[in-house]
Order: C-alpha cells, then sequence, then structure tokens
C-alpha cells in the first residue's frame, strides 16, 4: 500500500497569485511537491510508463536504472500493477541496479540484487539477459576491471533513485567527487551502522560496496529522484535549495540537465515554499495558518507572542499578514489566544464545563475511547501522561496493539525469560529454543516459534504497563496482530483486505467516541506509517455508521519527531507525578531497555526520547508566554 496519508490542510499559499519563478526562487532543482507519496509514485510511474512507450528504438532496449531500499516500494507494487492490467510491457527494457554490498551472494534475503527481484523483477516480463545487477561475488584482483565496464548498458534513459540521509546517491558516500565512476567504496560506520539490522548486527554487516560513481550517474538522459517522509525533509532541503557540496553528493545533481524531484509534503516540509511560504508568495491566511507564522516569529526574533512588535512582522517578511484587517498588537493577542486554549487537562473533555474554546466538548461523558499503538510500547512512549488521564478521568479506554513487535526482541531476553521459567518449575525448553536461535541465518525470516515466543514478551509487557495505571488487559487490550507485519523479517508485506478487516472489527465492536493514531512518517522502519494507513482505510470502510458521526481522530507523534506547535489542536499538560507514572509504565518494556534492537540513529532508551521531547515542548509553550509546565503531550486533530 503506497501512501495516502497526508495532514488536514489549514491556509498556505494561494495557487497562482505569485508567478513560479517568484515562489521557488530559493530552488536550484525541478522540484514537484505531491500531497502524499501515492500521489507522487503516480507520477513517477506515468513518466516511466510514457518514456517506455516512446522508445522508438527495435534493435536497443529502453535503460531503466534502479534503486532499492524502502523509497521505491511503493513505485515498484505501482508498476508490477500497472503491468498486470496490461498498461506496460518491459519486454524490450533494459535495468541496471544503483549499487551492491560486497562481498555478497546474490541469493542472500540482503543483496540489493535479491530485494530488487523479489519487489520488482520477478513480476514482470523483462528478459533475464536484461538485467544488470553488480556482481557482489566478482574476485577482488577482477575488482577494478569489472567496474569499468558496469554498466554494460552506458547509456541509461531513465535513472530512478532516491537520496540518503545524508545526501548519499547509492553508496557515494559525503565527500565523493564528481568524476567518480562505478567503483568499489568503503561503506561509513553510518551507513553500515542503518544497514545493521538487516544483517543480524553490525559485526555482519559489509564494510564495503559496489556502487555507480556520480559520474556514471550524471551521465543518465533523464533522472528523477524521489524522497518521502519528513525523515528526508532535512537533506531534500540542503539537496533542492543548498549550494553544490561534496559532502552532500546528491547535490551534484543541480548541475544535471533534466532533473527532477519528486516528494510527498513531508520530505519538503523543510523548503521554503511549504516551511515559510509567506516569504515567497501571498498567502490564505486562516487562523491556525497565521498562529504558525507568528510561532515561527517568535522563534526568529527569541520574544514571546505577546512581546512581538511592528517592526518585527514588518522586518520579517510579515507585512501581508499586517494587510488583513488587524493591527500587530490584535494578531499577537489572538493568536496568544488560540494557542492558550489548545491547552487542557482533560482530553476526554471536561464534564459540566464550558466548552466553546475547549479542544475536546464536555458531552458524551465518559467517552468511549481507542488508542491505537503500531507497536507494544507506543502508546506509553508517545502518549503515555494522556492515555493515564483518560483512564483515571474515568472513560472507558482500550488500547490496540497493531502489531506484534516480535522481530524488536534480542535472542538473549527470549533466553532469559525461558531461564525464569525453568528456574520457577514452569518449563524446560531452554536447550531447545537455545539450539533454534544458535540456527538462525542472518537475514532470513525467524523460526515461527522464536517470533512466538517474543510476541509473548511483548505482549506480557504491554500488559504490566497498561496494569500500571489502572486498565484492565483482560478486557480493554486489544492485541490485534495484524498480517502484514508478521514476516518474521525487518521488511514487511502488503497491506491486504485481512489487515483491514481486524481494525474495522474492532471499531464497529467499540464504537469509540475518540480515536488515538500515531500519525508520523519518520519511524525507521515503516510500520508507523504502514499502521495509520490501516486505520484510515479502515475508517473509510465504516465511514456511513452511525457513530462515527460523534468520533474524531487525534493524531500523536513517536518517538523520533514532534509536531509543530502552528499545528497543535490539543495540548495536554503533565505533572511531575505524572511523568514520573508515565515512565514507569514505559520501564514495564524491559525487552526494549538498554538494549533495544533497532533503535534508529538516537542512542538514548525510549523513556529518555519520551521525556526531552515533552519538556522541551512544555518549554517551547512557556518561551511562547504560556504557563510553565513540567512536561506536554501534543495532537493534532484529523477530523
Amino acid at each position: 500500500m503506497n501512501s495516502k496519508y497526508s495532514l488536514p490542510k489549514d491556509g498556505g499559499l494561494i495557487a497562482g497569485a505569485a508567478p513560479d519563478d517568484l515562489i521557488l526562487r530559493y530552488e536550484r532543482l525541478t522540484t514537484r511537491v505531491y500531497e502524499s507519496e501515492y500521489a507522487g509514485v503516480q507520477y513517477v510511474a506515468d513518466a516511466i510508463v510514457k518514456a517506455i512507450a516512446n522508445h522508438n528504438s527495435a534493435t536497443s532496449p529502453f535503460v531503466l536504472g534502479l534503486t532499492t531500499g524502502r523509497t521505491p516500494l511503493g513505485l515498484y507494487r505501482e508498476l508490477v500493477r500497472r503491468y498486470q492490467h496490461g498498461e506496460v510491457s518491459f519486454a524490450n527494457v533494459a535495468v541496471c541496479s544503483l549499487d551492491e554490498f560486497y562481498p555478497i551472494d546474490p541469493a542472500e534475503h540482503q543483496s540489493r540484487n535479491y530485494r530488487i527481484h523479489e519487489e520488482f523483477l520477478n513480476h514482470i516480463d523483462i528478459r533475464p539477459e536484461n538485467v544488470d545487477m553488480p556482481n557482489g561475488l566478482v574476485a577482488k584482483e577482477d575488482i577494478s576491471t569489472y567496474c569499468s565496464s558496469y554498466p554494460k548498458h552506458k547509456n541509461i534513459d531513465l535513472m530512478i533513485m532516491g537520496v540518503g540521509e545524508d545526501g548519499q546517491l547509492g553508496f557515494n558516500e559525503p565527500g565523493s567527487l564528481i568524476k567518480t565512476q562505478t567503483r568499489l567504496v568503503q561503506l561509513s560506520y553510518n551507513t553500515r551502522k542503518k544497514q545493521a539490522d538487516r544483517f543480524n548486527g553490525l559485526g555482519n554487516t559489509p564494510k564495503m560496496a559496489i556502487t555507480m560513481g556520480i559520474s556514471t550517474i550524471m551521465a543518465s538522459q533523464r533522472i528523477i529522484l524521489m524522497a518521502w517522509g519528513e525523515g528526508k525533509a532535512e537533506i531534500v532541503r540542503r539537496v533542492v535549495e543548498g549550494n553544490i557540496d561534496a559532502n552532500v553528493p546528491a547535490s551534484y545533481l543541480q548541475e544535471h540537465p533534466a532533473i527532477e524531484v519528486i516528494v510527498d509534503e513531508g520530505a519538503a516540509s523543510e523548503l521554503t515554499r511549504q516551511r515559510t511560504p509567506w516569504l515567497v508568495g501571498s498567502c490564505e491566511w486562516t487562523p491556525k495558518f497565521t498562529r504558525k507564522a507568528v510561532v515561527w516569529l517568535c522563534e526568529k526574533v527569541k520574544k514571546p507572542i505577546l512581546k512581538l512588535t511592528y517592526k518585527d512582522y514588518l522586518e520579517n517578511s510579515l507585512g501581508e499578514l499586517l494587510e488583513q484587517g488587524r493591527t500587530y498588537d490584535r494578531i499577537n493577542i489572538d493568536v496568544f489566544n488560540d494557542l492558550q486554549h489548545t491547552i487542557t487537562g482533560w482530553p476526554g473533555g471536561k464534564p459540566d464545563a464550558e466548552d466553546s474554546t475547549r479542544p475536546v466538548k464536555s458531552l458524551p461523558f465518559p467517552k468511549r475511547v481507542v488508542v491505537f499503538s503500531p507497536h507494544p510500547d507506543d502508546d506509553v512512549i508517545s502518549m503515555g501522561g494522556t492515555f493515564i488521564r483518560l483512564v483515571q478521568q474515568g472513560h472507558d479506554v482500550h488500547v490496540a496493539y497493531e502489531t506484534s513487535g516480535n522481530v524488536a526482541v534480542h535472542d538473549d531476553v527470549v533466553l532469559q525469560h525461558l531461564d525464569l521459567d525453568h528456574e520457577l518449575g514452569y518449563a524446560d525448553r531452554f536447550e531447545e529454543i537455545a539450539e533454534i536461535v544458535r540456527s538462525k541465518h542472518p537475514g532470513e525470516p525467524e523460526p515461527r516459534v522464536l517470533l512466538d515466543l517474543k510476541g509473548a514478551i511483548r505482549r506480557s509487557e504491554a500488559r504490566a504497563a497498561v496494569r500500571s495505571f489502572g486498565l484492565n488487559p483482560d478486557t480493554n487490550a486489544h492485541f490485534l496482530n495484524l498480517p502484514f507485519y508478521e514476516t518474521g523479517g525487518i521488511s514487511k508485506g502488503q497491506v491486504t483486505e485481512a489487515d483491514v478487516n481486524i481494525v474495522v472489527e474492532l471499531l464497529r465492536d467499540v464504537k469509540p467516541h475518540q480515536i488515538y493514531a500515531a500519525g508520523d512518517l519518520s519511524d525507521p522502519h515503516g510500520t508507523h506509517r504502514t499502521c495509520i494507513e490501516v486505520i484510515l482505510a479502515a475508517l473509510e470502510v465504516v465511514r456511513d455508521d452511525e457513530w462515527l458521526k460523534e468520533c474524531h481522530l487525534w493524531l500523536y507523534r513517536g518517538a523520533w519527531m514532534e509536531w509543530d506547535l502552528g499545528s497543535v489542536d490539543m495540548a495536554v499538560p503533565l505533572s511531575p507525578d505524572e511523568l514520573i507514572m508515565k515512565r514507569h509504565a514505559i520501564y514495564r518494556h524491559l525487552s526494549q531497555k538498554d538494549i533495544v534492537p533497532f533503535p534508529g540513529d538516537d542512542p538514548r532508551e525510549f523513556w529518555q526520547r519520551a521525556e526531552e521531547r515533552t519538556q522541551s515542548t512544555a518549554k517551547h509553550y512557556d518561551e511562547l508566554g504560556m504557563a510553565e509546565y513540567q512536561a506536554i503531550e501534543v495532537f493534532i486533530k484529523m477530523f
């Protein structure tokens, strides 16, 4: 399932109000921004299908350059779909791949060769002789000669690429020179660390790779660079708006005559026209968009809202806002009140209270609530304080753990649990499971018996966490085990009706007044991204149900990023005691403490990330002139 998820829009650039060359004046590459990954994928798929159809040569194939990773997955699925519907044939197409680990057998699951076949080539009518992949088994003494002849098709008609978070193109690391050609490269520590989970640890991760060089890539007739999600936003800004810099290899693409950058709104969020559109054109000044601009201005001039001056607005390109019929001090007061009204200690609504300016209505009370948690700990990590408030304020709260999270448990943790069972006299399967652990092969799906044990560990931890603040796990904790996740490996399957129907059944059973879901797209392995898509698909199925008319969807962030205060609809402050209660709930997830298998680039434990993030949010509110709180959890209202 390609991501169709996008956040609600409220104000912004007025289409056609200024010429493109004015709106895009900060951008050095042709960049198309789409509402969602799905929409961007449609454009790229259209471009590929059209280019293949317009290829006139019967004697030579159309040469398509491809990449691997998460970025092209949606595109490959769309191209396979179009092939299956007879919309395109690859019989006269030759493909060459951007890179490959070295040394590695192409049959190994972690190899680029294996992945591109599994994700794309095995499902279309391409001829085997037209598939050109770097050979990870070439002898070292032959590698230079081999690289000089790769790819065999020197004239790539269309190169499809992603970009690394440090600006890599393929395995061209920061510092690569523009004249480089296909070669063997040493992988940086950061690159190996990002790949380590697929190789069952850093020690098993290759230290080298074969990659097309910058010069090889730049020789392509046409290039399309794709990027999806907020995790790529900063590097997209540097590639599109920054100077050409060897430390950002993708910036070399600014010198290519036929390059397009295709991004979704998340990946474009740091571009000037998205982050600060008042700098490039006329805008629609809705209350929330005005708040976004004023919060930005406060950060820029380092003042609270009520201390902003007429000069501050004028000198920072917000003169148009002053032309909307309000004086600067009236704007300050209105924005201050608007932001103040996002703060509530009653996320389910305060009974018998005047609620015209509160983010949540008083009635009905108590409310039925479903908290969706992609993994078995995202609920308490990301919105644990709000979760605790909802339970303790008397609402009928249900938590739905969408995936088992089984692959995120170390083998040692399983053996420790079995050892405990043995010591207590309840089980004696330690040696059996230890042998299964020893027989594992890196990169291959884990044995089902081991996954089941890991899933049981995570369920017991989740039950303990919610029990710690009064929720009954027997009646109000639901373990959905969505099928898309249960592949036994890091790469997940495609979403099907089976996933959606599980969520539909829960929603129709509970009939919630409030739904909380992870709305971020920046988790390292895409599970959050997939889970929000499943929830939105389920809500589409139940769209005519009577209960949905009184239901609202609130989006929280995961452990990696926080909402911009300009977009926040509800802010729930936490006291010092509540912060400790949340921490203790996170502590119950012992398998994720200290030795998290897939922590991403952040070395902190999840409780540390959660506390520092929510305390930073509270500090931000304080700096804007609001009351000072210990911590604040914030949410966006989807509907």
